[in-house]
């Protein structure tokens, strides 16, 4: 079928969580079937935010590095720009080399499926790795259905010559079924017309249509990760897809992270996966309609965080989608141009310092005077950081407290801890101290001495342009 196998997969999704009595309670109702809670990506996150930590997981899984990727694809249905190429910023976050060949896929959430087939025809990549990330964070009108059920997280995998991991079999389907699940150009919100039977009918008529074009028989599969707009619908493609109730449930995530759109079946193979399974059915539904299935066979290692530990109110889940928070107020807070962010990306996404060339000494960030010996030199050799550091100072800023550029945060957000961190140099040496935000969840508390680690999220728009750069969460909180 292909050169390429899969070496390994990584997954995540938000700490938030939102149960369904909270829908119920505020609703009357709940319209997800089969969603107990999903997760809800905070304030500062979105699907490059969330594909970022997914696909650090997978190349860690894979015993692999961002140096190492020369092919990356990204897919979505929710990018957080409508018009820029997203997979410049996530190979910078990432590390990898600047010519690596890259594809952007979204508007169907079949995306992911779709670059994962492409990355398979792509390879074999040589020396390198090829990666696939893929990540989602559906949402529709507040009162629907797609709604109640959108959820939010991110898988990735790394495609090598010789990763456990080998696509056996793999096919896909077309026929146009236009109005079962959209999202019109301008609007940030998923709906569908409704309509029960015709829904019903595209989605299992898609999928059965791929399955049926496998030389693999389907019933041999340990685990079937399934296209899950919510806890219903999979099933009732299990007859199309040739497959039992039972191991469609072997690798269901969508009852406890909802409808993770193109991410969906990924989380699901996922699961599977780390749960032992060594034949997985891949079988991903775009609305439209359309449908890609693959069979993977193997003990794929996995590196998955997909635990929840912060639970909200109805009222505390409107704050996170800006419903009812502030924006930045009248005047906005301090500027920094685009140009000058630019020249500080390799800080902010990968830590990037500088080694004086005359005593040694790491500066963060490498400009201007040496901090250790004030010799002045444009020759700082890069050296990047491991990203791990310590608290030591700490403060919590509340209402009021935020500078203008971090108000809408703090709104949706609520009080968030600020800290200067002393970052670790690669061996053990002294580096700078930063002023850092600390993510917590959960009882987590922040204290002089905390360890910390990196990791990438939004850290604020201005201009209409989002900033990504790195916040410290706590060091044991890794899931």
């Amino acid at each position: 079928m292909s050169d390429v196998s899969i070496a390994g997969i990584g997954a995540y999704a938000p700490r938030l969580r939102i149960e369904a009595a909270e829908f119920a309670e505020a609703w009357g109702s709940f319209d997800a079937a089969g969603v107990e809670e999903k997760a809800v990506p905070e304030a500062d996150e979105d699907a490059l935010t969330m594909g970022v930590e997914a696909a650090k997981r997978a190349l860690a899984a894979a015993d692999a590095d961002g140096a190492a990727v020369s092919h990356l694809a990204f897919a979505t249905t929710t990018p957080p720009m409508a018009e820029e190429d997203l997979t410049a910023r996530l190979a910078s976050m990432l590390g990898t080399p600047e010519d690596v060949t890259t594809r952007t896929l979204s508007g169907s959430t079949r995306a992911g499926a779709q670059a994962l087939d492409g990355a398979l025809d792509a390879g074999p990549f040589g020396e390198g790795v090829g990666l696939v990330v893929v990540s989602d964070c559906p949402q529709g009108a507040p009162d629907s259905g797609v709604e109640h059920a959108a959820g939010a997280g991110a898988a990735a995998l790394v495609l090598d010559s010789d990763g456990p991991g080998t696509v056996v079999d793999r096919a896909e389907s077309v026929e146009p079924f236009p109005g079962t699940r959209f999202r019109s150009a301008g609007d940030d919100e998923t709906t569908g017309l409704g309509v029960t039977q015709y829904d019903r009918q595209s989605f299992t008529t898609a999928l059965g249509s791929a399955a049926d074009g496998l030389d693999v028989t389907p019933d041999s599969v340990d685990a079937a990760a399934v296209q899950s707009p919510d806890g219903k619908l999979p099933y009732r493609a299990a007859g199309a897809l040739g497959v039992d109730t039972g191991t469609i449930a072997d690798a269901e995530t969508v009852s406890t992270l909802g409808d993770t759109g193109a991410a969906s079946v990924f989380l699901g193979a996922a699961t599977a996966f780390e749960d032992g399974a060594e034949r997985v059915l891949l079988a991903a539904y775009g609305s439209g309609a359309g449908a890609n299935v693959l069979v993977v066979d193997g003990a794929v290692p996995v590196d998955a965080a997909l635990g929840g530990d912060t639970d909200l109110t109805y009222a505390e889940y409107l704050r996170r989608r800006g419903e009812i928070t502030s924006d930045e107020p009248e005047g906005g807070g301090a500027y920094v141009s685009v140009p000058s962010w630019k020249r500080t990306i390799p800080q902010r996404h990968r830590l990037v310092a500088g080694e004086c060339p005359e005593c040694g000494a790491l500066n963060f960030p490498p400009d201007g005077a040496c901090a250790a010996c004030n010799e002045r030199t444009d020759e700082y050799e890069h050296v990047e950081l491991p990203g791990t550091g310590t608290v030591e100072a700490v403060t919590t800023i509340a209402q009021g407290g935020a500078p203008p550029e971090f108000v809408e945060q703090q709104s949706r957000s609520g009080p968030f801890v600020s800290a200067v961190v002393a970052l670790d140099g690669p061996d053990g040496q002294d580096t700078a101290s930063v002023a850092a935000q600390v993510l917590t969840g959960g009882e987590e508390t922040v204290d002089i001495g905390t360890r910390v680690e990196a990791t990438i999220r939004r850290v604020y728009a201005q201009e209409d342009v989002v900033r990504y750069g790195f916040k410290a969460q706590l060091a044991d909180a890794r899931r």
